[in-house]
């Protein structure tokens, strides 16, 4: 992970050098706008950033379905416009979301076709075992 910090400095040819994910620099320069609004304005983005990340929290909850972990990631970035220690964390996850893509772009056919096998079988499992063992498949 050797992903640069901060922005990138004024040396010739030193964007080019640039290894961070095009999100996390859109991110920054996102920041730098925020920080020349209202106090009001940025209260609320505050605000809404709290709400998203706990309700992605509560939709993360067993038997709850929703897209919590995306819901989490967006109130993280609003977060990120504020706070420094949102932002290393959203950073982080979009590094490692990058590097995951690319793992997958990079795998072979055979890789491939073993993880989807993989999934199948699971998912059979899974239905398997609410049938036999009647487990109640929604919550209600």
């Amino acid at each position: 992970m050797a992903a640069a910090k901060g922005p990138p400095s004024d040396e010739p040819g030193a964007a080019d050098r640039d290894d961070r994910p095009e999100m996390v620099r859109k991110l920054q320069e996102r920041k730098q706008r925020h920080q020349e609004r209202g106090r009001l304005a940025r209260i609320g983005v505050v605000v809404l950033g709290v709400v998203l990340v706990l309700g992605g929290i509560v939709l993360s909850g067993p038997g709850i379905p929703g897209p919590g972990f995306a819901v989490i990631l967006v109130g993280l970035a609003f977060l990120a416009l504020e706070f420094d220690r949102a932002e290393r964390l959203l950073e982080r996850v979009m590094i490692w979301a990058d590097q995951a893509k690319d793992r997958a772009e990079r795998a072979t056919t055979r890789e491939k076709v073993a993880v989807g096998v993989i999934v199948v079988i699971g998912a059979a499992a899974a239905v398997a075992a609410v049938l036999l063992w009647d487990i109640p498949f929604l919550p209600f």
